[in-house]
């Protein structure tokens, strides 16, 4: 069983799918392991860091999708879009990829991928369960991402977050609101703390009031009806405009005493929710900071322009991609030991068994034997339904 590691071709993909710890627990399983030259150098992981732990170094892409049982990526097909044909062309027949693909946003990959005959597991679609959770990709990066986010906030602020009482007077602690409370709002709200501000944040979901608490933040309590607010999975369900636009108006007063806003709102294969209007931008302080983690599914800020830091109405507006890849060497650690527990989980004595009957593989596999075998993907891809029997094939 060869299991491969490629070097990311993304631009500005600083992470790897597994770190030299990662390798070594998969090595010692029994598994060959190879990862192409400098795959993890963005990450602070040497070839020789891999060799040391037993990986075999290859130089050549073409041979490793060859030769490779397990291909194993971080932003794979369809989460890459850049020039992931590239290796379209590579793959294989039984050849199995693991990555972050976007599936819900991209589906059309998946069916690319099928119609190679390889398999197709895509990281995202891990269900939210007990069992699941050292699988979850989406929650490790969301994390990385919540604590960068503060970060880049107090950074572009123009005063420091905590209080100081010095011999020049008093500074005001800075005042932040955490805009959707999941895993990466609840880590702005638990790191804005830490860093001395006052933290106020703001969920739909009625679940997420306790949570708010647990990391020392104040929760902003709106007068909205919140009962279907929460989806599957724990992930806040699309809302109506009607909904929308009472929670705009209730939000204003709220959004113009703060310093820097954080907004995390998003909805798993759709365009995220307008949460920061133009007229709350308006009727915020010269000064203000707005960090939008939404902007790469357009944002949860009106006027934020994804990859850009813009300044309106005195507003100065965020619109980061990709943060996890920041801090890329713990980044790739999360997510290696993420994939190391779902390659657990699928190979038993050193072959492939992927067993449908299981919710976790069911949930993942977005392609296999020439199909879609998921049920919502094919969906949305307007496919006919498979029978039970086709989908386990």
């Amino acid at each position: 069983m060869i299991i491969a590691v490629t070097r990311e071709l993304v631009t500005g993909e600083n992470r790897v799918s597994l770190s030299p710890d990662n390798a070594q627990s998969l090595i010692e399983s029994g598994a060959d392991l190879w990862v192409e030259q400098n795959a993890g150098a963005l990450a602070g992981f040497s070839d020789e860091n891999y060799q040391s732990v037993g990986a075999k170094i290859m130089s050549d892409r073409d041979e490793l999708f060859a030769k490779a049982d397990i291909i194993l990526q971080v932003q794979s097909f369809g989460s890459n879009t850049e020039n992931a044909d590239d290796d379209l062309k590579r793959l294989k027949s039984k050849q199995l990829v693991i990555g972050m693909m976007d599936p819900l946003a991209q589906p059309q990959a998946a069916k690319q991928v099928a119609k190679t005959g390889a398999t197709a597991i895509a990281l995202e679609m891990v269900p939210r369960i007990s069992r699941a959770q050292s699988m979850d990709v989406l929650s490790s990066m969301a994390t990385l991402a919540g604590y960068r986010s503060v970060l880049l906030g107090a950074e572009a602020a123009p005063r420091i977050l905590p209080m100081l009482m010095t011999a020049a007077g008093t500074l005001q602690p800075a005042r932040v609101l955490i805009m959707g409370v999941g895993v990466a709002g609840l880590q702005a709200c638990a790191t804005a703390k830490r860093l001395g501000a006052v933290v106020e944040a703001y969920d739909v979901r009625p679940a997420a009031r306790e949570q708010i608490i647990s990391v020392g933040a104040t929760p902003v309590e709106l007068d909205l009806p919140t009962e279907s607010s929460e989806g599957a999975g724990g992930y806040a369900k699309e809302q109506s405009e009607e909904f929308l636009e009472l929670q705009r108006k209730l939000m204003t007063e709220v959004v113009a005493r703060q310093d820097i806003i954080i907004t995390t709102a998003a909805v798993p294969g759709a365009k995220s929710p307008i949460l920061v209007t133009e007229d709350m931008l308006k009727a915020m302080k010269a000064g203000s900071v707005v960090v939008d983690l939404a902007a790469e599914r357009g944002g949860n800020c009106e006027l934020t322009q994804m990859g850009k830091t813009t300044v309106e109405h005195g507003v100065t507006i965020l619109g980061p991609e990709n943060l996890a890849s920041d801090v890329a060497n713990h980044a790739s650690q999360m997510y290696g030991k993420n994939i190391q527990t779902l390659l657990e989980l699928i190979l038993q004595d050193g072959n492939i068994n992927l067993d449908f009957d299981d919710e976790i593989v069911a949930g993942t596999v977005v392609a296999h034997n020439g199909e879609v075998p998921h049920p919502y993907m094919r969906k949305l891809l307007d496919l006919p339904t498979l029978d039970t029997e086709q989908q386990s094939k």
